[in-house]
């Protein structure tokens, strides 16, 4: 699992980096692209997957005091949780849509929406995840000595929630 987060992560630098360099070669595209952005949104979905994390640090935290149907309960609602990233996202995508701008609409859209579809996609496989160490902590198959598997899923979850704590200034605010 840590060589598929540095993987990931290095991936997600590559995509900053390029965002970075756009952004000093098109500096009032860009800026005039974060204006149309919908900055409430952003930080709505900063607060649902920081919390959603929350709940799933605190699951871990009860999953090594060996209480495992307590801990799935809390992993069902870390993916309840990032459910409202998942709606606050798509109607984001749809607000710009229907305004008439898309993925072509020029460079920062490109941008945007490619970096910020893929991190749609990785926090979808993450509630794949959280869902399926749910289940697993739910029939007992972890306990306080068996939970390296709990424990990957978690990480990869952190590794998403990072990724838009870095993404959100980088693409809304700075």
């Amino acid at each position: 699992m840590w060589f598929f987060i540095l993987a990931e992560l290095t991936v997600f630098a590559i995509f900053f980096i390029g965002f970075a360099i756009a952004e000093q070669q098109n500096s009032i595209l860009f800026s005039e692209g974060k204006k149309q952005l919908h900055q409430t949104a952003g930080l709505v979905n900063t607060i649902a997957l920081i919390t959603s994390s929350f709940f799933v640090a605190i699951a871990l935290n009860v999953m090594h005091k060996n209480k495992g149907k307590r801990a799935a309960y809390l992993i069902v609602l870390a993916d309840a949780t990032a459910l409202i990233y998942i709606f606050v996202k798509l109607w984001e995508y749809f607000a710009l849509f229907e305004q008439g701008i898309g993925i072509e609409t020029n460079t920062f859209f490109t941008l945007y929406f490619l970096i910020t579809m893929f991190h749609l996609m990785h926090v979808l496989l993450g509630m794949v995840i959280l869902l399926f160490i749910a289940k697993k902590a739910f029939s007992g198959e972890y306990s306080d000595t068996k939970i390296s598997g709990f424990e990957s899923g978690a990480s990869y979850w952190h590794m998403v929630d990072l990724l838009w704590i870095i993404l959100f200034p980088l693409i809304y605010v700075i």
